[in-house]
Parts: structure tokens; C-alpha cells; sequence
């Protein structure tokens, strides 16, 4: 069974380091609370706002220990009045034998907003 895991994040600036930098955590914290291993991950889409241009986030899944023939695909998010902004959305699509339930979402920084039903307490 294919599953997608669903994870979000905010950075402050539209630089290269803080793109990379929350993606990297965003990414980790997806894979940990879902036991991901890269060979398991059929392909991942990173969608980031309009007001992010100044890197792909995807190169920071390329730093990451087996991750380099995942394929990835970044693009643009649909510019809505009033949305999230400098927003870095994530989904991932797994092979795994968890229930639609038992998915762990990740919603970091201004992102928790998004789906606070989703938001897991620590």
C-alpha cells in the first residue's frame, strides 16, 4: 500500500540557508515519526509559495543517506489571497503497511496552522 505523508513549514527570509535549513528539519522529522526508509519512498512533491524563489528545496533530501535516486519534484503552490506565506509544503509517498490513521503528519513553525486537527502534542 501506497501512503502519503503530508508535512509543512515556514521559513522567516527567502534565503538559500533557511530553504534548506527548515526543509532539512521538516524532512528528518517526517521521516522519524514514520520509520521512513528512502528505498520505501516512491516520490516526494515539494511545493513552496510565491514568495520563495531563492532555491529548489528539494536539494536538501539530496544530502540525505540514501536519498539521492528519490525522485522529487519541485513547483510552485497556488498563489490564494490571504494564505500561509513562505510556505513549504511537502507530500511523500510511501510503500508502507501503516493504516491511513496511523500516518504521522508534520506541520512545523507558522505551518501548524494549516491542519491543527493534524498537530501532534509531544
Amino acid at each position: 500500500m501506497t501512503r502519503g505523508i503530508r508535512g509543512a513549514t515556514t521559513v522567516e527570509h527567502d534565503n538559500e540557508d533557511d530553504i534548506l535549513n527548515e526543509t532539512k528539519k521538516l524532512i528528518i522529522e517526517m521521516i522519524d515519526k514514520n520509520n521512513v526508509q528512502a528505498e520505501n519512498v516512491s516520490h516526494a512533491f515539494i511545493s513552496v509559495t510565491t514568495d520563495l524563489t531563492a532555491t529548489f528545496p528539494a536539494k536538501s533530501l539530496r544530502g540525505l543517506d540514501g536519498w539521492a535516486h528519490v525522485p522529487v519534484m519541485c513547483m510552485q503552490e497556488i498563489d490564494v489571497p490571504n494564505s500561509l506565506e513562505k510556505c513549504i509544503r511537502i507530500m511523500m509517498v510511501v510503500n508502507t503497511e501503516e493504516k491511513q490513521s496511523e500516518v504521522n503528519h508534520v506541520f512545523q513553525n507558522e505551518a501548524v496552522k494549516l491542519r491543527p486537527d493534524l498537530v501532534q502534542k509531544e
